[in-house]
């Protein structure tokens, strides 16, 4: 193991360690029904009954005709007891949605589900952040319960959701999903349905993005604007990976519904496509110095490859004076006297993850993933 830069020599083992993909540190509730109020109470939690509290699906809408009739049907069939509401913003759409959404309407209104709508009339679309912000602000409820206009929701999605929300007022409450073609993003979609209770705040530096997707979001109204709006600078901002990483600034928790609540689609036409890699790679690594390199003396980074020396270039100059040492399982990217290596089969099929437990590191205080 050498210093970045220097030909040769063993500097001292630091006293943190940053791995890439990792970076490492120092070797039931109240319900409403038939108009009755009904306690519910798991073993380890008892609820008193509250006043009834609106829910509000928040539903932005851009040229959405193609998935909006199967997506509002799954608000129809929500088997949630309570008082709901649907707040949709159509931001400019040129094709059928506005005529679904009259149609779905009426329907939902007959069954007591109030629907209210907002449009932008201008020719060109402001942007997922400002029609989420949009559908926020015209909406009344004490929960906010965010839908992609291409998603599906389970029938439980609300009520179950509801029941972690209440319990964790201060936290955005995802769920696991089903992705749409099946065989589509299939270690992305094993990554959101896998992670531990601790990992969903200790992995939120990696490239996947926020811990629970946006389109599984459950909140609080209250702590919705205690964080604030969404970015609103339209097309190519990730708008929802900026206001998780506020969340998390202000103290905000992550919590998930173990159970497969929304049917998530991948599709060309999704927004996400329209930010560019390096744009999150760098609201990523500013966050990373931020919450974790700020109070880190010295660390190593776990990664010889591009990588690896993209980290490092993409440091404050402050952080990248910090790094003692480069590792790598890989030989070929090891330099003489410049780099380390250790024998490790490949990085992603178990044997990396069982060299790092003989560290005996914790993730979250001695290391973090980045990638």
């Amino acid at each position: 193991m050498a210093e970045p830069g220097r030909a040769g020599g063993s500097p001292e083992p630091p006293v943190q360690v940053v791995c890439f993909p990792a970076v490492c540190a120092p070797l039931r509730g109240c319900r409403r029904k038939a108009g009755m109020a009904e306690c519910g109470a798991t073993s380890q939690i008892n609820f008193q009954c509250a006043p009834e509290q609106l829910e509000s699906i928040i539903l932005p809408v851009h040229n959405s005709e193609c998935w909006l009739d199967e997506c509002l049907k799954s608000v129809w069939e929500q088997d949630f007891k309570g008082t709901m509401e649907l707040s949709i913003f159509n931001d400019a759409s040129k094709d059928g949605s506005a005529e679904i959404i009259e149609k779905w309407k009426m329907r939902l209104e007959e069954i007591g589900v109030s629907v209210i709508i907002g449009t932008n009339n201008s020719s060109q679309p402001r942007g997922v952040g400002f029609a989420k912000n949009q559908a926020v602000i015209q909406s009344s409820g004490t929960y906010l319960c965010f839908l992609d206009s291409d998603d599906v929701m389970m029938p439980q999605r609300v009520r179950l959701q509801h029941q972690v929300a209440i319990q964790h007022p201060n936290s955005i409450i995802g769920c696991q999903v089903r992705r749409e073609p099946l065989d589509s993003t299939e270690r992305y979609t094993r990554w959101i349905n896998n992670l531990s209770q601790e990992q969903l705040l200790t992995q939120v530096f990696t490239s996947h993005g926020p811990t629970v997707i946006m389109p599984t979001w459950f909140c609080s109204r209250e702590w919705f604007f205690h964080v604030g709006r969404f970015d609103e600078g339209g097309k190519g901002v990730p708008e929802d990976l900026l206001f998780f990483y506020e969340h998390l600034q202000k103290g905000g928790g992550v919590s998930r519904v173990n159970h497969c609540l929304l049917l998530y689609r991948y599709h060309p036409q999704a927004a996400t496509h329209s930010v560019l890699e390096e744009t999150i790679w760098n609201h990523r690594v500013r966050f990373l110095e931020d919450r974790v390199l700020s109070s880190w003396t010295s660390f190593t980074i776990w990664n010889a490859g591009k990588q690896g020396k993209k980290l490092y270039r993409s440091l404050s100059p402050a952080n990248q004076k910090k790094v003692t040492a480069f590792c790598d399982v890989d030989e070929k990217k090891i330099t003489k006297g410049f780099y380390t290596y250790e024998e490790s089969e490949d990085m992603t099929g178990g044997a990396f993850e069982t060299n790092l437990a003989t560290l005996k590191l914790k993730e979250g205080k001695d290391y973090y993933h980045f990638n």
